[in-house]
């Protein structure tokens, strides 16, 4: 266990631990204390008492669906801090006591919609403190039957911690700025093996009753909702010496042919932006209820089988994952009103990767399909809607992934386009390196481009950084997507839209983002024949690439296909990615009631399977406003 009982010396030696080598972490990241730095997703106040580090115990019960053992924290208080608060949502504390085994009296607050409870305990002059608990049907757990995944012998589970789901699960101070160190003992079922955010310590332990127990460790101080869990009936497949994917056996080969140029990949995120820190880099893939398109656990990105479409057409997204490696994991936005410093850095960072690995034409291709998700979305919601901003309060209506992720990519295109890629890649870089295993704000990051990137006042003035980051809508000088990138393309959506040609030839020559920029522009109101005639002139329903079979059932269920439904009912009863289900059901819920009790009928089938994460979103789709 880490301990250290002067917090001020913790906190200076942290602060002064910037541009780490590969193979170091500070003990500690740094609490931040300016006022935009204030997480108020959290009951914790770390500038008096602080985890710094959890250490897990835990049994895995598949029947009841319990995760439940001890929880030992580590504290760093200032002095004459006698109590620390910790998050708590749905956790059953059987007890809590000091590093001796004497009991200490703790309290459980008032409960807060979406934000659990305060979990308040009078620890004295103890720094190390053991919760013993239980957490039942968690919501960032989903437990799954067998006959959820693709073996149907064995159950499966998996955890989602982002945002604030960890709570539900683990005892700790659940915010992104308050980074800890982790390990973990976790018992389970023999049959099944478990992997998790943190390197494996060795081969597993038999344990009594028919179990295993595996056993993980994570040295670098990360924020607490990348902690992170699977076990299944899973297998691995080394890609290289020190990356591979793990995946169900009936799913391992197509998931290692797909994945098969992630070396490669870390190899040049590398070469742009300075040595990956972690280790490993592993994968898993998931039953199809995962609800998103990957997570970036850190040496364990969880990903959707509904990325494989056997041609890696839709490996952005593991360049995405990857580039958190640096842009999210090795810096952390400090509260979630800054969100886009994990998910605008990590977009910019993913184009390059694509670029590096699969081509200039194919990165701006899905350059051009990022920015036209930022027009469609300033199109929808106005170029001043405050939630257009990058930085938010964090308390607003999120407006979606257009901004976060696409604005916050083309902020950083437009400023590499300005001042160079030299430049602009040293920059980056020094960002990382600079700020590794710390928490940062939107400020410090404009801060530290007006001293380490811009030149003069009347380049900051060109570059209109603060009006970027803190005003919105899209300023002026944003650097479009070369027009030539979807050329053939946009013709071809010319033509069908006055003359209904179909480009049957070329369909099937185009890349996968050439497809979906064709199915995301063409005329939005179709008749049934002109439906039947698209879909059997480019065989949409039975493309084996997700993304553009939803664009497909998007279209059709928006006409009222009858045609499309059962395809629909059989996508939606096996796919959890919340990506592409809540926008089904937000179609089928649309006016005129005439796909409302289809929604409802295949609902009343489905919710069971999808994790927390996808039936909040579709709940209020189908409860409407």
């Amino acid at each position: 266990m880490r301990f250290l009982a002067a917090f001020t010396l913790l906190f200076a030696t942290a602060c002064t631990q910037a541009g780490l080598p590969a193979d170091e972490a500070p003990a500690v990241s740094p609490i931040l204390s300016s006022e935009d730095a204030v997480d108020d997703q959290t009951f914790a106040e770390p500038l008096k008492a602080r985890v710094s580090h959890v250490d897990l115990d835990l049994d895995l019960d598949f029947e009841s669906r319990t995760v439940s053992g001890t929880a030992m924290l580590d504290i760093e208080a200032k002095d004459g801090v006698d109590t620390v608060i910790l998050d708590n949502d749905g956790l059953a504390i059987a007890s809590v006591t000091d590093a001796q085994g004497n009991p200490l009296d703790y309290e459980i607050g008032e409960a807060v919609d979406g934000k659990g409870a305060p979990f308040t305990i009078t620890m004295g002059d103890a720094r190390e403190i053991t919760i013993s608990y239980s957490a039942e049907d968690a919501a960032a757990m989903q437990w799954l039957g067998a006959e959820q995944t693709s073996g149907g012998k064995h159950p499966f589970l998996f955890s989602q911690g982002q945002a604030t789901l960890n709570r539900t699960w683990i005892p700790t101070q659940d915010s992104p700025g308050i980074r800890q160190t982790w390990s973990a003992r976790i018992t389970a079922p023999e049959a099944l093996t478990v992997v998790m955010s943190g390197l494996s310590q060795g081969e597993p332990e038999e344990t009594e009753g028919g179990k295993r127990a595996f056993t993980f460790d994570m040295d670098k101080p990360v924020a607490p909702y990348l902690i992170a869990i699977a076990a299944g009936d899973i297998e691995f497949r080394e890609l290289g010496s020190r990356t591979g994917v793990w995946a169900e056996p009936e799913v391992i080969d197509r998931a290692a042919r797909e994945v098969e140029d992630v070396e490669s990949m870390v190899e040049a995120a590398e070469e742009l932006y300075g040595p990956y820190r972690w280790g490993r880099y592993d994968m898993i893939v998931l039953p199809p209820a995962f609800p998103y398109g990957g997570m970036e656990n850190p040496v364990m990105t969880f990903l959707t089988p509904t990325f494989i479409a056997g041609d890696k057409s839709n490996n952005g997204l593991i360049a995405h994952e990857l580039a958190h490696s640096w842009s999210g994991n090795l810096v952390t936005n400090a509260v979630w009103g800054d969100g886009w410093l994990n998910e605008g850095v990590t977009s910019y960072f993913e184009n390059r990767i694509v670029e590096a690995i699969y081509g200039e034409k194919r990165a701006e291709q899905e350059a051009a399909l990022s920015f036209a998700n930022i027009e469609e979305t300033l199109a929808e919601v106005g170029d001043d809607a405050p939630g257009t901003a990058l930085h938010t309060d964090g308390k607003g209506e999120l407006i979606g992934s257009a901004i976060a992720y696409d604005k916050g990519h083309f902020f950083l295109r437009t400023v590499e386009r300005a001042v160079g890629r030299e430049r602009f890649d040293a920059w980056l870089r020094q960002w990382f390196d600079n700020h590794a295993f710390q928490p940062a704000t939107s400020r410090m990051l404009l801060d530290d481009m007006m001293e380490n990137l811009v030149e003069s006042g009347d380049e900051a003035k060109q570059l209109q950084l603060r009006e970027w980051i803190f005003e919105p809508g899209l300023p002026d000088n944003v650097a479009r997507p070369d027009p030539a990138a979807f050329a053939q393309v946009d013709s071809a959506v010319e033509a069908y839209a006055g003359e209904g040609t179909v480009p049957e030839v070329r369909w099937s020559d185009w890349t996968s983002a050439e497809r979906q920029r064709f199915l995301d522009n063409i005329p939005k109101e179709r008749s049934a024949d002109q439906l039947a005639e698209l879909n059997e002139a480019l065989a949409l329903s039975e493309t084996g690439n997700n993304e553009e079979l939803f664009l497909w059932l998007e279209l059709a269920l928006a006409n009222r296909y009858d045609s499309a439904v059962p395809q629909a009912e059989e996508f939606l009863a096996e796919v959890g990615r919340a990506k592409f289900v809540r926008p089904l059901f937000t179609v089928l819920m649309g006016e005129g009631g005439w796909g409302q009790p289809i929604a409802r009928r295949i609902y009343a089938k489905t919710r069971e399977r999808y994790h927390s994460v996808t039936q909040g979103g579709v709940d209020r789709v189908l409860q409407g406003p």
